[in-house]
Formats: C-alpha cells, structure tokens, sequence
C-alpha cells in the first residue's frame, strides 16, 4: 500500500441517508486509509440544525467553517460562526450546529479514537425551543 491517499470528499456517500432535512455528511477516515485522524464534511442548507448534539469519550474535534455561517451550541452556550472561524471542542463537551440564511459547510478533522467510535448522544432537548 503506498504512504498517501487521495480521495474526493464530494464522492463518499452521504452518511445521513437523507434522515436529516439539508444536511449532507461524508466521513472519509476508512476511505483515507487513515490510523489516526479522521475527517468529515459537512454541508448544512438554509437554516437547518443538527437535531441533536454530541460529545466524545476520548476525541477532540476541531471544526473549520469553509462557506456560509450559523450557530454553534457548545453545552449551554450559543455563539456565532463565520467563513474561516476554526472551533476546537474537547472530548466531554456536547456540541451541535446550526447553519444561517446561506447554509454552512464544515470540514471536521478528528483525531484517534476506539475503533467503533466514542460518540456519544447528547440529550434530545439540546436546543432550545425555538
């Protein structure tokens, strides 16, 4: 096997199946080939927002917004998100995403985590009423 790979994140399945209204998700760390980091892109359309947040048992993420803006809800705070903001989140913090009037589009970098994953669901009310 040769020490790279390369490989189109537009041409992954998306990993959502179409269960959540505007979002689209591609994982690429087994098409990567890759022990140790993983990668995801994400690309939410108008006003669409993760149902639901998540944390890790062991991994960190860091989220880079390449298009678009929104929200971010980290545990009970909310902030703002821009084209090119770079969000880091800790293992234990539960985290879920909201996109703007023109959509937002995130690439994920994650690092080693057990082999079956570690996520963990957060609680079903994570977002306020709206």
């Amino acid at each position: 096997m040769p020490g790279y790979t390369i490989k189109n994140l537009m041409e992954l399945d998306d990993a959502t199946g179409g269960s959540v209204p505007g979002l689209e998700a591609r994982f690429a760390r087994s098409h990567i080939d890759s022990e140790h980091l993983g990668l995801t892109h994400m690309k939410y359309g108008p006003d669409t927002r993760t149902p639901f947040g998540h944390s890790h048992r062991e991994q960190e993420e860091v989220y880079v917004v390449v298009s678009g803006s929104g929200q971010v809800k980290l545990d009970d705070e909310i902030l703002d998100v821009g084209t090119w903001d770079v969000v880091r989140v800790a293992p234990a913090t539960i985290r879920a995403f909201h996109s703007g009037p023109d959509g937002l589009e995130l690439l994920i970098v994650g690092s080693d985590r057990p082999a079956d994953g570690d996520g963990v669901p957060g609680p079903d009310d994570f977002w306020p009423a709206a």
